[in-house]
């Protein structure tokens, strides 16, 4: 069985002084070159429909498409501003209710403007990474449509890189025209994207990408999308979410007919980077990069808001897809549980009887949206 050390590069899951000393060195580079080494497989196979739920999907997406030029109204004005003096204020009344002590903190002596900048900090953070995450995902897609060997997954897939370019091109919109600056891709995230693109097996990618990262992407997405007041963003994001449920559909659907036929031995090899992937994820979210900006003690600021209850409950709940999802693969409990056993200690298997979103992915359809935030 492998160790944290040898599945992490880290002696524990929570150390974070090794956490911290991973970090992008890249971030004035705007070339990023990763060797793929995958097969491109043709398949001479063209009945459409021998895999009747992909098949579905397919079906779905041709009839789901959008326009982020012309669906989303660009000329809504933007107040980031009030934004963030919201949050702020919102997350104030929290740590008072919560009764958390700053004291001994860099936040200490921290009055409202402190905490408003902070709050346009995270916004910007936030939303740089979806967009990276996004282009990663434009990449995987483009990597399964070469690499996935049945001729209806391929169709699928093909109207995923048309999706993952539209989220792209928005995210980066918004950001270029509505706030105040973006951010480089986070460490954590940039090497995961990495390991995704370079393994040569097509269900890694689907598994990495399409499970894992659009996974934890759709809990996040919704999670902003009831926090948000602002028009524009809101109804972007439940654009997007509209998509990204299909595309974790997409992962479930195809993976649970594949791995049935797997040993417990590639089945481990899966479990293993099912644990590695949810772990530097989780990582990405304690957005060093913002502490770093702002000119604050990364590991300190990290100890004193981060791991407030509140921040934990948030981290938790981004899990909310990925755990019943790989539940639904038999990644939970194959090899005498290896990956629920993980994911206990990381304090998120309490998801997994959430509903599997291979199952819920029409509730989130654009057709089923109220007028108001659709």
């Amino acid at each position: 069985m492998s160790t944290d050390e040898q599945i992490l590069g880290r002696l524990a899951v929570d150390d974070l002084e090794a956490i911290l000393t991973t970090a992008n060195t890249e971030v004035d580079e705007a070339i990023h070159a990763v060797r793929d080494n995958a097969d491109a497989i043709f398949t001479w196979d063209y009945e459409k429909g021998a895999r009747p739920a992909l098949s579905k999907l397919y079906e779905k997406a041709k009839h789901s498409q959008w326009n982020g030029q012309t669906d989303l109204d660009w000329s809504i004005d933007v107040d980031q501003q009030q934004f963030a003096e919201m949050m702020a204020d919102m997350q104030k009344m929290e740590f008072d209710a919560r009764g958390v002590d700053f004291s001994g903190t860099p936040f200490e002596n921290w009055e409202r403007p402190e905490w408003v900048e902070l709050a346009h900090e995270v916004q910007n953070w936030s939303l740089s990474q979806f967009m990276h995450g996004e282009q990663g995902a434009l990449l995987c897609t483009a990597k399964i449509v070469e690499t996935v060997p049945w001729i209806d997954a391929k169709y699928y897939a093909s109207t995923q890189v048309m999706d993952e370019a539209r989220h792209v091109e928005v995210f980066a919109k918004y950001l270029d025209t509505k706030l105040s600056g973006y951010y480089p891709v986070n460490a954590h995230l940039k090497l995961l994207l990495d390991d995704i693109v370079t393994d040569s097996r097509w269900d890694m990618t689907y598994l990495g990408m399409q499970v894992m990262v659009e996974g934890l992407a759709l809990a996040a997405f919704g999670f902003m999308h009831q926090m948000s007041t602002e028009p524009l963003l809101k109804k972007l994001l439940r654009y997007v979410m509209s998509d990204e449920a299909r595309h974790v559909a997409f992962g479930v659907l195809s993976l649970q007919e594949y791995y049935e036929g797997l040993s417990d031995a590639e089945i481990f090899e899966r479990q293993q980077f099912a644990f590695e992937a949810a772990v530097r994820m989780r990582d990405r979210f304690l957005q060093q990069e913002v502490w770093e900006r702002l000119g604050v003690p990364v590991k300190d600021a990290i100890e004193a808001v981060m791991l407030t209850p509140t921040r934990q409950m948030f981290q938790m709940m981004l899990f909310s897809k990925i755990v019943p999802n790989c539940k639904k693969l038999g990644l939970l409990d194959r090899n005498d549980g290896w990956l629920r056993r993980r994911y206990e200690e990381m304090g998120v298997i309490q998801f997994e009887d959430w509903v599997d979103t291979g199952d819920e992915y029409e509730a989130f359809a654009l057709d089923n949206a109220a007028p108001a935030t659709a």
